[in-house]
């Protein structure tokens, strides 16, 4: 995989947003470290138009992501797609107003139902001006979009990282965005999602055979991430059930367990969430019911310290 990055220098980190060229007229937008709230977009150029796939948490860095998609005289972007409702993805939807907004049919309704829910986890943030901005274009299945000459596919996979993902796969180009059914480096998030349809999800991504993989949090990757999220999510099964075949709740299960090779991911608090989820699963729920949230989050801020989770953007 060849890339080529632009500010900072390759291999910078620090907080702030910068460029990665995959291929001509398509480049990654990445927000290190990639943790809570610091998600990657999209921008695809052709034929006099500009494509985004997700925004940002904060008007600020969807001004960032502006700013980098017209970069040198680039055309303002025409179309938005958003791989699901999470608000870090969805928020700076406002910020393109001559844009289209485009997403599986429950990410619409997930995002018009949820609000402004970055605001209600994390107050404090300076959010900017947003006005939530739903998709106006739906789709079920798949669904198949062109900058220029480069095709944009569109897959629904099920529920997975939310009931509403989609993976956008150029498949000229070998490069997938999968928003968040890839974290790299970041512990994977189910609460609002399905363990059974994660795993679901790395099938389709592996039979797409792309060799670039832009996931929802991390550095650009390749294929390979898929192995690290299949052993995390057996992992998470197997802790499940013998967790709930013993009577322990989420929590116990969390806290007792040997993270391993899993211990170097951020964000391990969301281990609870998952155990959540999986519970929900072998409880017989339809995959992406809803939990409760707030006791979820609860759960979380004890594994975290104590302290609730910090927001980065």
């Amino acid at each position: 995989m060849t890339v080529t990055t632009t500010t900072p220098s390759a291999g910078a980190e620090g907080t702030e947003p910068y460029t990665v060229t995959l291929a001509p007229g398509v480049r990654a937008f990445l927000q290190p470290d990639g943790g809570w709230c610091l998600n990657n977009a999209g921008i695809v150029t052709g034929g006099g138009r500009t494509t985004l796939i997700d925004t940002a948490a904060t008007e600020r860095r969807a001004r960032l992501l502006r700013a980098a998609a017209t970069e040198g005289g680039g055309p303002v972007p025409t179309t938005v797609v958003n791989t699901h409702h999470h608000g870090d993805h969805t928020y700076g939807n406002c910020v393109f107003p001559e844009a289209t907004v485009i997403g599986h049919t429950a990410c619409r309704s997930e995002t018009i139902a949820v609000g402004h829910q970055l605001h209600a986890t994390w107050p404090d943030v300076d959010y900017g001006d947003i006005a939530i901005s739903p998709a106006t274009v739906t789709y079920s299945d798949t669904l198949t979009l062109y900058a220029g000459d480069t095709e944009v596919r569109l897959i629904h996979p099920g529920p997975a990282h939310t009931v509403g993902d989609t993976i956008a796969w150029l498949p000229e180009r070998g490069i997938v965005f999968t928003g968040d059914l890839v974290f790299n480096g970041g512990t994977p998030f189910l609460l609002m999602g399905s363990l059974a349809g994660s795993l679901r999800s790395l099938e389709i991504l592996r039979e797409l055979d792309a060799h670039t993989v832009v996931p929802g949090h991390g550095r650009v990757t390749d294929p390979g991430a898929y192995d690290v999220l299949e052993r995390y999510f057996h992992w998470v099964g197997e802790l499940a059930r013998e967790g709930h075949a013993a009577g322990r709740t989420p929590l116990e299960v969390a806290r007792a367990a040997d993270p391993g090779e899993f211990g170097r991911l951020r964000e391990s608090e969301r281990l609870v969430a998952n155990v959540h989820r999986a519970y929900a699963e072998l409880d017989g729920l339809p995959l992406g019911s809803p939990l409760d949230l707030a006791g979820v989050l609860g759960d979380m801020a004890t594994m975290n310290g104590g302290k609730p989770m910090t927001c980065h953007a």
